[in-house]
């Protein structure tokens, strides 16, 4: 089913991770909470601000909170400059990233209130969204927001019939031969429970299986890092935020 003599154009195994895998807290310090996450190339900082009382008042929902999530690519952030802006594509991730980190939130204390997540790619090079969502889960909690735990996220990504983990820009506009590129970005829970999957082409019900073990070793691995900046976070303050 997997080919597997296909060779990855940087040297890394079909299901291995980009490096460095970077993540740091505090990032934006007139934030409530704020977060960066790097994989490979691609560079993430999510800012959160609140909770706070939602305007307008008919917004308001009196049983829980809002989460609400702005997802924005830098102009200056791939190599051919972007136009500035929201876009159709940003406007479709910043939802995604809503429903991708919802489950792990818990609104139920905020009723009325709103909790923004600002998410800036400031360097891209594919996996954009699931940079983005990692941020965005060390910023909630480093803002104190209460959570039922992290929740990570990574691509997985079929280049024909080969399952690859991860893809970097070139692998991810690869559209030759075969059945071409197929994305699937998935954000799980360090339980392994999905909270978002997404896929863009054509796959079998066995390598769909395939596609989510690959991603929740590969998940578990970043929850680690995740994990551990935030603890570094709270050592280095002596315990604060």
């Amino acid at each position: 089913m997997v080919t597997k003599n296909y060779t990855r154009s940087d040297g890394r195994k079909n299901d291995e991770l980009r490096s460095p895998i970077i993540a740091k807290i505090g990032v934006v310090p007139n934030a409530d909470g704020s977060a960066q996450f790097q994989i490979g190339k691609t560079i993430a900082i999510a800012a959160v601000y609140g909770p706070r009382k939602m305007h307008p008042q008919h917004s308001q929902n009196p049983e829980k909170g809002t989460l609400r999530c702005t997802y924005n690519m830098n102009s200056f952030s791939v190599e051919e400059r972007i136009r500035p802006g929201p876009s159709r594509r940003s406007t479709e991730i910043s939802k995604i990233t809503e429903w991708a980190l919802e489950p792990a939130v818990m609104l139920e204390n905020y009723p009325n209130q709103v909790v923004d997540v600002h998410i800036n790619i400031i360097q891209a090079d594919a996996g954009t969204r699931c940079a983005g969502i990692n941020a965005a889960a060390m910023a909630l909690a480093h803002a104190g927001i209460p959570m039922k735990d992290l929740v990570s996220s990574i691509s997985v990504g079929k280049i024909d019939k080969t399952l690859v983990l991860d893809l970097d820009k070139y692998e991810d506009s690869i559209f030759d031969e075969g059945e071409g590129s197929t994305d699937i970005p998935i954000t799980m829970t360090p339980a392994g429970e999905l909270t978002h999957i997404q896929l863009d082409g054509k796959i079998t019900k066995e390598q769909l299986k395939e596609v989510i073990e690959m991603a929740g070793k590969a998940c578990k691995q970043i929850y680690e890092i995740q994990k551990k900046a935030l603890k570094n976070a709270i050592d280095l303050n002596g315990g604060k935020k």
